[in-house]
């Protein structure tokens, strides 16, 4: 096979975020996410549930599992059995997160989605986030307007977390004393001083920063040939 790419390695970063996740609902949003999520299912998490968006849970060809009611999937949204990746607009180093608008929120500069579902999502299940162009525009030392709740706001929530943030440079966690932003690991080919360059605050940094890992010989066949086999991922992310 040929080299594994930068777009696979973060198809693999994704989809660590639901192993062994049990039966929870994935909500992956962006096609690198979706990606990961049936990966996911397909190996290492195959009790995880994948929905169309809608009504129905489908397996990870496609194909209709079962019926999810909008009444059944708040419950699950509600009660901590779902795990979703966002994407994020900006972000700072304690997860807070802003998809709503560039500038004051009374008068933007730019609008944005909107605070959409963000709160729900953040105060009620675990969120995980996507941005597939790592920079400063997105890594602020502090946003512009909270729509996804970090750390630092989120006292007393009883299923909020944010288990890695994945970008097209590596992987980050919340696990500082602090639960400030830390880099969990490196894509191959990125350095540490790329990746503190991009972002706009300190990011705590260990000594020895791990390469995510490469995908197995199985799961790279299942990207190329079965899940992706048009390799739209390099829409998201180059080669």
């Amino acid at each position: 096979m040929s080299a594994v790419t930068r777009a696979e390695y973060c198809v693999i970063a994704c989809a660590e975020a639901w192993r062994d996740a049990g039966e929870i609902l994935a909500s992956p949003m962006g096609l690198i996410p979706s990606v990961g999520a049936r990966l996911a299912r397909h190996t290492f998490s195959p009790d995880l549930l994948l929905t169309d968006g809608e009504a129905m849970l489908i397996g990870p060809d496609g194909t209709v599992e079962g019926w999810l009611p909008y009444r059944r999937h708040l419950t699950l949204v509600t009660g901590g059995r779902r795990h979703v990746m966002m994407g994020a607009s900006q972000i700072d180093r304690y997860g807070n997160q802003n998809i709503s608008c560039i500038g004051d929120w009374a008068r933007p500069r730019r609008q944005l989605l909107g605070v959409r579902g963000a709160p729900v999502n953040t105060l009620n299940n675990p969120t995980s986030y996507w941005v597939p162009r790592h920079s400063r525009r997105v890594f602020v030392e502090k946003v512009d307007m909270i729509c996804g709740v970090g750390y630092d706001h989120a006292t007393g929530a009883r299923y909020h977390g944010i288990p890695r943030v994945v970008t097209d440079l590596g992987v980050f966690d919340f696990a500082t004393p602090d639960r400030s932003m830390r880099l969990a690991s490196l894509h191959p080919g990125v350095t540490v001083g790329q990746v503190r360059e991009a972002t706009g605050f300190d990011l705590a940094v260990p000594d020895e920063v791990p390469c995510t890992r490469e995908p197995t010989a199985e799961e790279l066949r299942l990207i190329r040939e079965v899940l992706d086999p048009r390799n739209t991922r390099t829409r998201e992310v180059g080669t």
